[in-house]
């Protein structure tokens, strides 16, 4: 048996780098309420089946790391602060906490994460939350979106039977990603808790909550884009006319708002 330090060597991913990551996704995933902020406890790991080899042997050893490294962010977040030692709380303060007694943190291999990152599906609780739809974020891929709540099981089946129309590459405040269109109609901006995106961008306010909308038509696999912003939608350098659905050229530069630009491309 090798020793756990050259194991630990071969690893393409670190345990810092994957805990850093389901920390991210905790953020992303956050249920915002009047007086309580829930964060996803159930976490649902995939890695590149090369990884997922190298580091089963020590998966126990992320799970504890990671869920101590959780707990400190929700005890950081719930933090009272104080004025000359006297305790103060804001009267917005809310409360962060999870729906679970603990984080579960499941790790599966899957050959579609290239070798090196690390994508991560999560939920609020196993009973599906009025309202939320689970998260996904990757490391250096598909930007955190939006998706269908399922089981774990039922994500890790249908993965395998999506069919992906086209992705679209950008870099926003979370870092480079690509997104995987598999569906018909890909609403895009900065979303809200009473407004999801299918493409969440996380950047300035000049982006509008749903800035623009990308529509696929099932018959001939043509794309549209119909611009729904306040600041505006450039394709290829032409800026589109607001409200007005317009042909989607299988390659584009998307402008979003003159803040950042998405780079598309129709699968074949």
């Amino acid at each position: 048996m090798a020793h756990p330090k050259n194991v630990l060597r071969e690893a393409k991913l670190s345990g810092n780098i994957v805990v850093g990551e389901i920390l991210r996704n905790m953020e992303v995933g956050r249920f915002e309420m009047t007086y309580t902020v829930l964060f996803p406890c159930i976490f649902t790991v995939y890695l590149n089946p090369a990884d997922y080899g190298v580091l089963s042997g020590v998966f126990p050893f992320i799970v504890e790391d990671a869920r101590r490294a959780l707990r400190a962010r929700v005890t950081e977040l719930n933090s009272v602060p104080s004025v000359f030692g006297v305790a103060r709380r804001a009267k917005s303060a809310k409360e962060h906490k999870i729906a679970c007694r603990d984080w579960e943190i499941e790790f599966l291999p899957d050959s579609e994460v290239p070798p090196g990152d690390v994508e991560i599906h999560s939920e609020l609780n196993e009973v599906a939350q009025p309202g939320y739809r689970g998260t996904k974020t990757t490391l250096m891929g598909r930007e955190p979106s939006v998706t269908a709540q399922r089981t774990t099981s039922e994500r890790f089946a249908a993965r395998a039977s999506d069919q992906v129309y086209a992705e679209i590459r950008y870099q926003d405040d979370s870092g480079p990603q690509v997104y995987l269109v598999t569906q018909n109609r890909v609403r895009v901006g900065r979303g809200g808790d009473d407004q999801p995106m299918d493409l969440a961008l996380y950047t300035t306010d000049e982006v509008s909550r749903e800035h623009l909308v990308i529509r696929r038509e099932p018959g001939t696999g043509a794309f549209f884009i119909v611009d729904s912003s306040t600041n505006g939608t450039w394709v290829n350098g032409k800026r589109l006319r607001k409200g007005t659905e317009d042909v989607l050229p299988s390659s584009a530069q998307i402008g979003v708002g003159e803040v950042l630009t998405l780079s598309f491309e129709a699968r074949k």
